[in-house]
């Protein structure tokens, strides 16, 4: 806790350090000369949209419309979702992520985003030290917030997994797994057919990687056609059972090991694993979208730069 309070104390101090350089480089500031900092910060993030400041928003209008989208009731009680680094100001623009990492920091700074909004949190076990190394120093230290909406926003009407439902056009979709997953009917498919069909689909919703392909499918065909879908992003391969008690003909998820694929084969349900980052990837689009409608006036950016860490063969 005490962290997490030090990174709310330190952050305006850090935040005005880059905004100085910025009034330095900008010429539309020439006309502020002799204001206070703070006072001249307007002329250069508004982007020519007026200096009274009328449209400005903040953090705290961001996190509620995030709360609205992925209400923190929905997390397990194990989780840390929310607004876990506060630089305060005003916000301009925000970039959507799945995960916060130093190169997705780079590209928040670059297009001058002053928030991330991403699913991972960026601050999970408690923090004892903190350094350059650590993303959240490096956002502090570029003046940019973060809000995180993790299993919140697995179970969250249009959140991750109805997304990753919705690519597969699921019909009279049910909840499972407490809540997380989603199950529904699917036009029948063959099992290699609809693991084709969920690379196909997913590579063109994620970044695309520098080398190898975007996604990498594996899949376990327990010999009947898919009729019955159930959903399940990130690592869900341990929920095979709950899939089978939904009376689901196949489990799609991001991450299985070797004992759950014998498992679920064993007792007759097909398992397709995509991988973490490409079953969850796509929510950050939705994200962006519903962000948009909540406050107009913020722009809301798709992370480019946020890759899958793992290089297929």
């Amino acid at each position: 806790m005490g962290n997490m309070l030090a990174l709310s104390v330190i952050a305006p101090q850090c935040q005005l350090s880059q905004r100085e350089s910025l009034w330095q480089n900008d010429e539309r500031c020439m006309e502020c000369q002799g204001l206070s900092p703070w006072e001249r910060w307007h002329c250069v993030s508004n982007d020519g949209e007026g200096e009274d400041g009328e449209d400005m928003i903040t953090v705290n209008q961001v996190y509620e419309a995030m709360q609205a989208i992925a209400p923190l009731e929905l997390a397990e009680h194990w989780d840390n979702p929310g607004l876990l680094v506060d630089c305060g100001g005003q916000m301009h623009r925000v970039l959507a992520a799945l995960d916060i990492t130093p190169e997705v920091v780079a590209e928040a700074a670059a297009k001058q985003c002053e928030m991330i909004v991403s699913h991972h949190p960026v601050i999970f076990d408690p923090l004892k030290k903190i350094g350059p190394q650590d993303v959240p120093f490096q956002l502090v230290q570029a003046g940019i917030s973060a809000i995180c909406m993790h299993t919140n926003l697995d179970a969250a009407e249009g959140g991750v997994n109805e997304v990753l439902a919705g690519i597969f056009d699921m019909k009279n979709m049910e909840t499972f797994a407490e809540g997380c997953g989603r199950v529904g009917a699917i036009e029948e498919i063959a099992v290699p057919k609809l693991a084709r069909k969920t690379q196909q689909e997913l590579a063109a919703r994620c970044n695309q990687p520098k080398n190898g392909p975007a996604v990498q499918v594996k899949f376990v065909d327990a010999g009947k056609p898919v009729k019955r879908l159930a959903v399940i992003s990130g690592a869900g391969g341990s929920l095979f059972a709950d899939a089978i008690a939904m009376g689901a003909d196949c489990l799609l998820t991001g991450e299985a090991n070797h004992h759950h694929a014998i498992d679920a084969k064993r007792l007759g349900l097909s398992l397709i694993a995509a991988g973490h980052y490409a079953t969850e990837f796509p929510v950050t689009a939705a994200v962006a979208a519903k962000l948009r409608a909540a406050l107009p006036e913020l722009e809301v950016l798709v992370s480019t730069e946020n890759r899958d860490p793992y290089t297929y063969l």
